[in-house]
């Protein structure tokens, strides 16, 4: 069995990503919670990231994260019926640059013709 080290990409038989992941967490009542996500499907799922650049690169540098390995995250998120994993998700595609000058709201408007 091949000994995997940390920061190590996973081989595609491996089930889990090599080393612990960055989870985001949000502020909770036993001090933090990790941050739970929907699918395209909207399947709940529980995120984490290989590293602290992906994870401010999707969702910010003011995220909180905690580092936790895929079976703690998996065992922290099951009494919840959280099955899924998302490793390394992006989320939206970036937002469209606009062309052209804004149009403004109170654009005046064109009187109807009449036939005749």
């Amino acid at each position: 069995m091949k000994e995997l080290l940390y920061g190590e990409d996973p081989e595609p038989w491996d089930r889990f990503p090599a080393g612990p992941l960055f989870v985001p967490v949000r502020p909770g009542p036993s001090r933090c919670a990790a941050r739970l996500f929907r699918t395209p499907l909207g399947d709940r799922t529980a995120v984490g990231f290989t590293s602290l650049r992906r994870l401010t690169a999707t969702l910010g540098p003011d995220q909180t994260w905690i580092r936790l390995a895929d079976p703690a995250l998996r065992a922290l998120v099951a009494p919840l019926g959280v099955t899924n994993v998302t490793v390394d998700p992006q989320f939206t595609a970036p937002a469209p640059t606009p062309v052209g000058p804004a149009v403004p709201d109170s654009a005046p408007t064109v009187p109807a013709l009449r036939a005749g």
